[in-house]
Order: structure tokens, then sequence, then C-alpha cells
């Protein structure tokens, strides 16, 4: 018998928080972000559902070439750039854009120069102090860039801090960046998720929405976004396998962790930490059993967890149960496990089966 976890991935909701980013940034266009398997959603279950998008942003080589292979002929940008001289034929191949973070890059660049113009995203490091070039020094990448001549060039930053919180932070880092490249006419690409929600200061040209597409809170808090009318694309279902009746001193799981002092009835669910359901979870965590919020019981398993029925006592083998998705939000999940959505999201394991809809 098939067991029954699966994850349905909501194309038509991925279609609307799409649309939803355009709206906001009606005179920017729109790189959607599909890195790292479209956040655990696949990429190639979402590409055609974002196919009203400007472009697509990857990570990998392989993503972007995965994309091309689909059929896929807007333009592909590889977020951070290529990583040895050998990829750069490729990218001339395929037509990728390119980010260029670092002078080794520039130096291979130079050494295996494209025969036809190229668009280059050239990385300013805003603060975050992970990739990208001192805006000092932007004077110096440029002259090395133009000794190549046949490159476009957009002006890329990622920041550290973009919540609702963040006006003023935001305002002072676009004012830094601002005042050392005005003089060059080039396009800009600033705008993450949060970003394009709180600060259309920041919009420019080219923005690029990823979590917001896949319908969690950038913040890693549901309620920063409940209001703003973003779905969540992918929801995590399964059954209760099992019912078990407790006696007062009972215990449940590995460790005895839960110990109830009276009667109760619990519901055995088949999803556990090889599921991707994170371990380090709290017992208040929420979770949706026959249309009816309960809570998990001791330690997480590897293929199982334990649900309280106490309150459902209709609950039986096969009652349906959400773990995420439209009625229990992954944000709220991450925050009972310390962690964010877009860790649970690409942690989804391969075993658990994803229905397209």
């Amino acid at each position: 018998m098939t067991r029954p976890i699966f994850a349905v991935i909501n194309t038509n909701a991925l279609k609307h928080n799409l649309q939803l980013i355009k709206k906001i940034v009606s005179k920017s266009k729109i790189w959607s972000v599909i890195k790292a398997d479209a956040y655990g959603h696949g990429i190639k279950n979402v590409w055609k559902s974002l196919i009203q998008t400007d472009g697509f942003a990857v990570l990998t080589l392989d993503e972007a070439i995965l994309l091309r292979k689909y059929g896929c002929n807007k333009p592909i940008l590889l977020l951070e750039g290529f990583f040895k001289i050998k990829d750069l034929d490729i990218i001339y191949k395929y037509n990728f854009t390119i980010t260029i973070h670092s002078y080794w890059q520039l130096n291979m660049l130079i050494l295996n120069k494209p025969k036809y113009p190229i668009n280059i995203y050239i990385k300013i490091n805003s603060g975050m102090n992970r990739l990208g070039f001192n805006i000092k020094n932007i004077s110096k990448i440029i002259n090395i860039i133009k000794i190549i001549k046949i490159i476009n060039i957009t002006f890329m930053a990622h920041f550290a801090k973009t919540s609702y919180k963040d006006y003023k932070i935001i305002n002072n880092i676009i004012n830094y960046i601002n005042n050392n490249i005005n003089k060059y006419n080039f396009l800009r690409s600033f705008a993450n998720s949060a970003a394009i929600l709180w600060h259309p200061q920041t919009h420019y040209d080219w923005v690029r929405p990823g979590i917001i597409l896949y319908g969690a809170s950038p913040t890693g808090h549901w309620k920063d976004i409940k209001n703003s009318k973003i779905i969540p694309v992918m929801t995590l279902n399964s059954e209760i396998i099992s019912i078990q009746k407790l006696l007062p001193g009972n215990t449940v799981g590995y460790n005895n962790s839960y110990y109830t002092n009276k009667h109760r009835r619990i519901g055995i669910i088949a999803c556990g930490y090889a599921d991707g359901y994170p371990r380090n979870i709290s017992n208040n965590t929420p979770i949706l059993v026959d249309g009816h919020i309960t809570k998990i019981l001791g330690d997480i398993s590897m293929d199982m967890i334990a649900v309280d029925l106490i309150n459902i006592p209709n609950a039986n083998i096969g009652s349906k149960v959400e773990l995420w998705g439209e009625n229990i939000k992954i944000d709220d999940i991450a925050q009972s496990a310390n962690t964010i959505g877009y860790e649970i999201m690409c942690s989804l394991s391969k075993r658990v089966p994803l229905i397209i809809k």
C-alpha cells in the first residue's frame, strides 16, 4: 500500500502570487527566483506557471540548462555567476545572464571574452559581506569590464535587513549606493521579497521575488504578510495510520518526552523528520486533523508523529492531516522549530510524492 503522505503544489496559487507581485512593482521587471529546485517545489513543476515573469533567477548552471531543455526561452540569471573558466563557454552557448561578484571572475571573463553582447550583473556589497564589490571600487570595476566592450551592465545588491521596520536603514544604504553609481547609465536590481513588499524605493528596473512567490513570509512571521493576499503554494498532507489509547502515567515516543496524567487518545501520523518535518519542534505546534487544530505530543520520529486527539473524538484511521499549507502556515511551523520557512521548504524529502494541481 502507498504510504499516505504527499505534498500538493498549487500552481494557481503560484500564478496568483506572481500577478500580485506584478501589481506591486508595476514599473519593474521581475526575476522569479527558482533556485534550490524552486525552494523545494521542483523547477520542472513550477516554471510554466511562472511563464508571465520577465526572467528566471537560479543558482547553478545545471538549473539554468534544465530550464533551457524544458523549452524556456526567457532570460536566465545566474545569481552567483560562474565558478570555473570553462563555465563561460556554456553560459555563452545558452545566453545566460551572469553575476560578477569577485575580481577572479573578472579575470576569467577577460581570458574568455564573449563573442557577442552578454548581460552582466555587477554585485555590490551592501553590508551582507558575503559576495560583491566594495562600492568605493566600482569605477575600477567598470573600467576593467569596458576592456571586454560587448557587455550590458546592471547593478545588483542584496540587503541584510528589509523588514517593514527597516525603512531608515534601507534608505541609508540605497542613498550611499546611488551616490556612487548615479553617474553610470546602467540598470539596477536591488529588491528581494521583503523589499518588494515594504520598500518601493528599491524597486528600480528589476526585482527578485523568492519566498513570496511560494506563499511564505520573508521575515519568517506569517502575521507580517497575512493581509497581503499572498497564498501558500505547498501543502503537506498525510493521514492517521494508528490510534493509541493512553492511561494516566503513560508516555509517548522516544525519551518518554511526553507524559499524560489523564486518559488520552492519540493518533500516529505517517510523517517524520525523514520526510522533512523538523525534528526539533515544540509540542505546542499546531497540526490539522479532520479540519480541527490539535497539537504534537512527544518527539518527532524518523517516520511518524504523535498528535493529541482528546478533542477530536471522530478522528480515526485514515483521518486527513495537514502538516503545513493552506491552513497551517509553514512560517508557524518554522517558528516552532526555531528556523525559517525557507529551510523547511528546501528540506522536503525526495521520498515525499509531489502532486501538481
